[in-house]
């Protein structure tokens, strides 16, 4: 098949495209041509490169055409945001493509009311009760609002849709989550000097990682799938979450130590760092969510190869061997 892969150098899609490629797809991918793939790949060599500001575009109202124009059998779309910007996408490939298959996030959902959360409890089912409180934030709302756009189309006999939900996406090349929920480097090396860690609250609130090469083998998947997935939605996690505690206490045995912790209230939490990490720590603990991937193996067959603090010393080594964090994991 020939699939169009918008923002294939990002983090999946570093992982996604040269798998593509492996399995005999003809791959054109869009990008600002800004940043190389965060991992080599040979098979790289193979994918057709289309430079695009899709901003810009989405902006003049040609971005549908121009991805229409290069006559997909699939787009993979990585990097939408909007609901605008989605449905000016559907609009654009409807009759023209077999599938749209899009990038979400697990924040399309709120704050965890019984765990985990599957992806179709809540108001759309009345045999369950919902099992969070509901979308807030503008990226949580607007992913929220997307999935139900691509639903709805799909279920209207309109273009074919799937949407795909990962977690805290992690893996080399780039900053991963910490154990307080932000990208403050400052935390690796607390965890590694043994040194005292300040976390919010009580330390067991969740964190639902997933590693990029796991999210690509559910792309991957939808694609092979794409009867099954038609109008899906699905929760691309590890199999399990970490705990802001139990995180903390795989971390530091990277190390060699052992986590020495200290819980505080977000008052004093917010005191003692920026406003920039304290507002990160809270949109992710404040949420302290844990999905269900039973749907994605079900109607995949997706299996994740990844334990979250797998996923997460994986990156972190990556920073320490590259020079970008002072540390050295044992």
């Amino acid at each position: 098949m020939r699939i169009v892969v918008i923002g294939g150098t990002g983090h999946v899609g570093s992982f996604l495209v040269p798998r593509l490629v492996e399995t005999g797809h003809e791959v054109v991918n869009l990008s600002r041509g800004t940043q190389q793939p965060y991992v080599g790949d040979r098979r790289w060599t193979d994918v057709t490169q289309v430079t695009v500001d899709r901003a810009a575009e989405d902006a003049a109202g040609t971005f549908a055409a121009r991805v229409r124009d290069l006559r997909p059998d699939v787009v993979i779309d990585m990097v939408c945001f909007t609901e605008t910007s989605a449905r000016a996408l559907v609009e654009g490939l409807r009759g023209a493509a077999d599938q749209l298959v899009h990038c979400g996030s697990i924040w399309r959902h709120g704050l965890s009311l019984k765990l985990p959360i599957r992806e179709d409890d809540g108001p759309r089912n009345d045999a369950r009760p919902r099992t969070d409180s509901g979308p807030f934030g503008d990226y949580g709302v607007q992913k929220a609002a997307i999935a139900e756009l691509l639903r709805a189309e799909t279920e209207a006999g309109g273009l074919v849709t799937t949407s795909l939900h990962p977690g805290h996406i992690s893996g080399p090349g780039w900053p991963v989550i910490n154990p307080v929920g932000n990208l403050d480097p400052r935390v690796w090396q607390q965890l590694a000097s043994g040194s005292e860690l300040v976390i919010p609250g009580l330390g067991t609130e969740l964190m639902h990682h997933v590693h990029a090469a796991d999210v690509a083998q559910a792309f991957a998947l939808a694609v092979e799938h794409r009867d099954e997935a038609a109008g899906q939605s699905f929760n691309i996690t590890a199999a399990s979450a970490l705990t802001v505690r139990g995180f903390a206490t795989f971390a530091a045995g990277w190390f060699g130590q052992e986590p020495q912790l200290r819980s505080v209230s977000w008052e004093e939490f917010r005191a003692g760092t920026t406003a920039e990490w304290a507002q990160s720590s809270w949109e992710h603990l404040s949420r302290s969510q844990y999905m269900s991937v039973d749907k994605a193996r079900r109607l995949l067959g997706y299996e994740p190869a990844y334990e979250p603090e797998e996923a997460a010393r994986e990156a972190v080594s990556w920073l320490a061997e590259h020079g970008e964090l002072p540390v050295t994991l044992r």
